[in-house]
């Protein structure tokens, strides 16, 4: 839609200035031309925005009103102007107008070239999907990435059954720099199966959030930088890298401990403490109500993977765990002469580890014998359930819903060669019958060891 409207608004812009020096090229003529034409680009892209079928509309709010101002403001120069405007218009002046108007109103259609018209996939269970969120301040925290002695505030989003029932509890968390809809489709396609979802922001590893003030948290420069050295390999020191990781880890699943804590302890009394904060207690009362808290899976992608297996390691209350193509750096216990020594004891959750097969090979090549380099493979190999799926093609991105929101920033960040749309339809039904199996105990585990 965004690309479309560009090409159209550009063709627009060409046709006025050649009819300009062509057959309507007095001062007058051009100011009612440029008026006529300015009016009919918004109304093209109030007509893309209000269409059924455009989602994420926020998209265009800004070439929109970029297109609104400008035709008040020609508007105006139209009325005062067109009885005394005489002569020819001069044409470096509509050249010039050319240029401003495809470089202004282009840069401000720019969120609509990057996101594409994703409104999530199909989800194949026969519920209702519904939503509402929470923000859970934990009074025993202090935020230290804020520096006026605030708590920690973790922002909770709930996706639901629109039914009665008892469901199996799933909590996400998402990646570095990524935000608590990356992987919007398999929240939907859970929820509408009989799951509820409760998808985690980690405020500033987060790209965004925001606080019980309203206030937007976006994510912090310095856990940026740091993320980036390590992931460029930058980082050479052996302790260096296990303290920054762990660091990580101990926030995000402190994050994690503490919602889930908070989760059951509200399912038990049936009632919010001032722990919640919510507009919407009332929903969330009833997603509560529903939620079978003796069923618990995790799910994550990237670092949310590895907060994910710290959980199940932790906690004797969770019953499955999915990593999405994350280091499961919570295995590592010590660093010693640049050695990393894993966690022996055999992983007492069923688990689930998704990984690219470039990544795969990689690892097959340098381990010998019964030598694990790297510790997804010690963990699943000792584990006492555990599998790996290997993907082939896949990017990093791959295993979220942001290259089919976004494809340029998905290229960006590390998508492979596949139909990203299939692909997350297979994850997603991976996903779907592992949590069936361990959460709900149907069917069996139809799991390839490659896709």
């Amino acid at each position: 839609m965004g690309s479309a409207f560009l090409v159209l608004f550009i063709i627009a812009e060409i046709i006025l200035t050649v009819l300009t020096f062509t057959r309507f090229g007095e001062k007058a003529q051009w100011l009612k031309n440029r008026v006529i034409v300015t009016a009919a680009e918004t109304a093209l892209l109030l007509a893309i925005i209000l269409l059924p079928t455009t989602h994420m509309k926020w998209r265009f709010a800004a070439a929109l009103t970029v297109l609104i101002i400008r035709l008040l403001i020609e508007g105006i120069c139209f009325l005062a102007k067109r009885r005394n405007a005489e002569g020819k218009k001069n044409k470096a002046g509509v050249i010039l107008g050319f240029i401003l108007s495809v470089v202004i109103v282009g840069l401000s259609a720019t969120p609509a070239l990057i996101f594409s018209n994703y409104n999530g996939l199909e989800p194949t269970g026969e519920y209702d999907v519904r939503e509402c969120s929470a923000i859970l301040v934990d009074k025993n925290r202090p935020d230290t990435f804020e520096n006026d002695g605030s708590n920690r505030e973790v922002p909770a989003h709930f996706y639901y059954p629109d039914a009665a029932g008892s469901y199996p509890l799933v909590v996400f968390s998402h990646g570095a720099f990524g935000y608590y809809q990356s992987n919007f489709s398999t929240y939907e396609e859970l929820a509408s199966n009989g799951y509820i979802v409760v998808s985690l922001d980690h405020p500033h590893h987060a790209f965004f959030t925001t606080d019980t003030d309203g206030k937007t948290i976006t994510v912090d420069s310095n856990f940026i930088n740091t993320a980036l050295r390590v992931s460029n390999g930058e980082v050479t020191d052996s302790n260096e890298l296990y303290k920054i990781e762990q660091e990580w880890m101990e926030l995000r699943t402190r994050d994690e401990n503490f919602v889930l804590d908070t989760i059951k302890e509200a399912v038990n009394s049936g009632s919010l403490n001032d722990t919640w904060h919510t507009e919407s207690e009332s929903e969330v009362l009833s997603v509560l109500k529903i939620a079978n808290t003796d069923k618990i899976g995790l799910l994550g992608h990237s670092m949310g993977g590895a907060t994910s297996v710290g959980i199940g390691r932790q906690r004797d209350d969770i019953d499955a765990v999915i990593v999405l193509d994350g280091t499961m750096l919570t295995e590592v216990v010590s660093v010693k002469d640049g050695q990393k020594s894993f966690n022996e004891d055999p992983y007492p959750v069923p688990i689930l580890d998704f990984t690219k097969e470039s990544d795969y090979n990689e690892r097959m090549q340098t381990k010998s014998g019964n030598a694990f380099m790297y510790v997804n493979d010690f963990v699943i190999d000792h584990a006492k359930d555990g599998r790996m799926v290997v993907f082939k093609n896949a990017g990093h991105m791959d295993f979220t819903d942001l290259p089919l929101i976004s494809p340029v920033l998905g290229d960006m960040l590390g998508s492979g060669d596949v139909d990203n749309e299939q692909f997350m339809n297979t994850v997603n039904g991976i996903v779907l019958n592992w949590f069936d199996y361990y959460l709900k105990g149907e069917g069996s585990l139809n799991i390839a060891e490659t896709y």
